[in-house]
């Protein structure tokens, strides 16, 4: 697979969740299943090892980094030997810059093509720092940027940062979830000034996806206008509902190239931020956001609990019946009958 061209037409990626039992241990049963249901879904790759399938995995008592990794990449080579197709799949990569060598080692090795870089170890380091790093990790394999929101455990990264880290070499995209508009437009004006049209930027503002895919992002340089797109998403969101997100991309791509935009896309705009406030939890400043995205899961049968690694974290109140009421309130956005009719065998 080329992985550039792959990024640049725009894909659905989701963010892998971990399916645990009730005795928090992991199985591996539904989370084949978890990652069969993706491939079935028509995603372009997916993101493993990141924070919806939760940090902790790196622990010592955990152990679970490498098996994850491992399962979901033999599970995604055993389901496209069936109907061969290109398809991404990418590493979560943490940690000092020791700690992130050795992932990306570890993530290249498992025949993973990409790393997701997060920089949430860097809480209070220096911009030369910060650049330091990300050349270091990419010299080991090609890399996502992250600008990760400060209520998850990310950093404010402004201009000058993403101007600085699109002349490194071996970055291949950007994913950007900052879920606040004018650290958006940072990054996006940094990639339309710094000359790069090979990186892919993804959204994974799960807060403003369907405007994110539909903006062009216009600036002027240098005496002429530059215009850059979000060409897909890299999305905790999309780790359920996930055969209408394939869909829905599909859609966004026809609608970018009609000549007027059809008004009920901000319709269905608020209509998925809406499902994403009760997913993520958003009332609670997004303290609930993994156990919903197992919850969707659960409801589903593909994992047998909303368990985390973390024991105290949980749904928040009233959080399950936002869920019930979004999914009932949208149902064309859902993928309850797509799930129920291929969950034994992603379950076999």
């Amino acid at each position: 697979m080329d992985l550039r061209p792959h990024l640049l037409s725009g894909h659905v990626i989701p963010a892998q969740p971990l399916a645990l039992d009730a005795n928090r241990k992991f199985s591996e049963r539904h989370q084949r299943a978890i990652t069969r249901y993706y491939v079935a879904a028509g995603v372009g790759g997916l993101a493993v090892g990141v924070h919806s399938t939760q940090f902790e995995i790196r622990e010592a008592k955990h152990g679970l980094f490498r098996p994850v990794l491992e399962l979901a990449a033999r599970t995604i080579d055993e389901e496209l030997a069936r109907a061969p197709r290109p398809f991404l799949k990418i590493a979560g990569i943490c940690g000092q810059t020791a700690q992130a060598v050795g992932e990306a080692e570890l993530a290249r090795a498992l025949g993973y093509q990409a790393g997701l870089l997060s920089l949430a170890a860097f809480a209070g380091a220096p911009e030369d720092a910060l650049i330091a790093h990300c050349r270091r990790v990419a010299e080991v394999i090609p890399i996502i940027g992250f600008y990760l929101q400060p209520a998850a455990g990310g950093r404010l990264l402004g201009y000058s940062f993403w101007r600085r880290f699109a002349e490194i070499p071996n970055v291949v995209a950007i994913k950007l979830a900052p879920f606040n508009r004018y650290q958006t437009i940072d990054v996006m004006r940094a990639l339309a000034e710094s000359g790069r049209d090979d990186i892919a930027l993804y959204t994974g503002n799960d807060d403003s996806i369907i405007v994110d895919l539909l903006t062009p992002f216009t600036f002027e340089h240098q005496g002429r206008r530059v215009t850059r797109r979000i060409v897909g998403g890299l999305l905790g969101h999309w780790g359920v509902w996930t055969r209408c997100a394939v869909q829905l991309l599909d859609e966004i791509k026809a609608a970018r190239t009609a000549p007027t935009l059809d008004a009920r896309w901000l319709e269905r705009a608020i209509a998925v931020t809406d499902m994403n406030a009760a997913l993520f939890d958003s009332a609670n400043g997004f303290r609930g956001c993994i156990p919903g995205i197992l919850e969707v899961l659960r409801r589903g049968g593909l994992v047998p609990s909303i368990h985390c690694l973390n024991p105290h974290e949980v749904l928040s109140p009233g959080q399950a019946e936002e869920l019930t009421r979004v999914a009932r309130a949208y149902p064309e956005l859902t993928d309850d009958a797509f799930v129920a009719a291929n969950r034994d065998r992603w379950l076999g």
